[in-house]
């Protein structure tokens, strides 16, 4: 199924670099519309917005389907009844990030687990935690949180731990829900609260504190939806250290400052290129029912880099 337009539900959708790179995508693909279509949703907009948009997208036969960014969650909340079904994911997080038709009804999936997975196999071994017995600490407990935990559950060669850390006990408590739902093993997750009086400063001591090897991720958005880094420039990240941000685009605090000690330090240090490329590269795949094969995602990422 390559016919029809590809969609984009987002809060600002004309500003991403997704509009100079799907058309490029599509030559490569074939598809017969290189047009991107953005639905932009406020924040904060009601039920009946976020149903008008899936309607919309489920009664327009030019709209193949779409990929969802910031509403991942409250589509799922508002619209949910809408889908003929959706994956195990989507429904453990309560969250759909594609939008995709088969046989004439609308489908819903969230491509996170698969998506992130995908970008840390291509810079950590896939022996990498068993030769190091390092583990994880991961900064953020939001939609990217969620899915590096879930797929490091599922992992063959998993982590000696997992802690997760946010500023709100609320998003610890719906994390902790999300891996029972799951059926997740209890004894992997750590789930910790930062100081509200020393955000930065708690964060410094979990990262120094994971030990020699740790995969260190920034999944909070600082960096990109707000200036910031959520670790302090006084942090020493433990040697030999993968040191992961989420984030491509934006002030990238902490990328630098996982830069700056890099050598020093003997660090793996990856930005959220490769990471993007996925999360599009799925859901494309996936609304045009392609398989997205390692050999086809190198061409897709060659084409995304030649106009990033």
């Amino acid at each position: 199924m390559t016919r029809g337009r590809m969609g984009f539900v987002g809060v600002d959708t004309a500003n991403s670099s997704i509009n100079r790179v799907f058309p490029a995508w599509a030559d490569e693909l074939g598809l017969d519309s290189r047009e991107l279509k953005g639905f932009d949703v406020a924040l904060g907009a009601p039920d009946e917005r976020y149903r008008e948009v899936v309607e919309e997208i489920r009664d327009d036969p030019g709209q193949a389907g779409a990929l969802v960014t910031t509403h991942k969650v409250r589509v799922f909340e508002a619209a949910r009844d809408l889908f003929a079904s959706v994956d195990e994911f989507a429904e453990a997080c309560g969250e759909i990030s594609s939008v995709y038709k088969r046989d004439g009804s609308i489908h819903g999936a969230a491509k996170d687990p698969i998506t992130v997975g995908a970008a840390l196999e291509s810079f950590l071994p896939d022996d990498y935690f068993a030769r190091t017995q390092a583990g994880v600490v991961c900064l953020g407990a939001g939609g990217s949180g969620t899915a590096l935990s879930w797929y490091l559950a599922h992992r063959a060669d998993r982590p000696a731990f997992v802690t997760v850390a946010a500023r709100r006990q609320a998003s610890l408590d719906h994390l902790r829900e999300v891996h029972e739902r799951g059926g997740l093993d209890r004894g992997l997750f750590r789930y910790e609260l930062l100081d509200g009086d020393d955000l930065a400063g708690s964060a410094d001591r979990l990262v120094e504190a994971g030990g020699e090897g740790v995969l260190v991720a920034n999944a909070t958005g600082m960096g990109k939806d707000r200036p910031g880094s959520p670790l302090s420039d006084d942090v020493a990240f433990p040697r030999k250290a993968a040191v992961w941000e989420f984030n491509y685009r934006g002030t990238l605090e902490f990328l630098h400052q996982a830069r700056a000690q890099q050598e020093a330090r003997e660090l793996i240090v990856e930005d959220g290129w490769v990471y993007f490329l996925h999360g599009w590269g799925q859901v494309v795949a996936q609304v045009f029912d392609i398989e997205l094969t390692p050999e086809l995602f190198e061409r897709l990422a060659v084409r995304a880099g030649e106009v990033r």
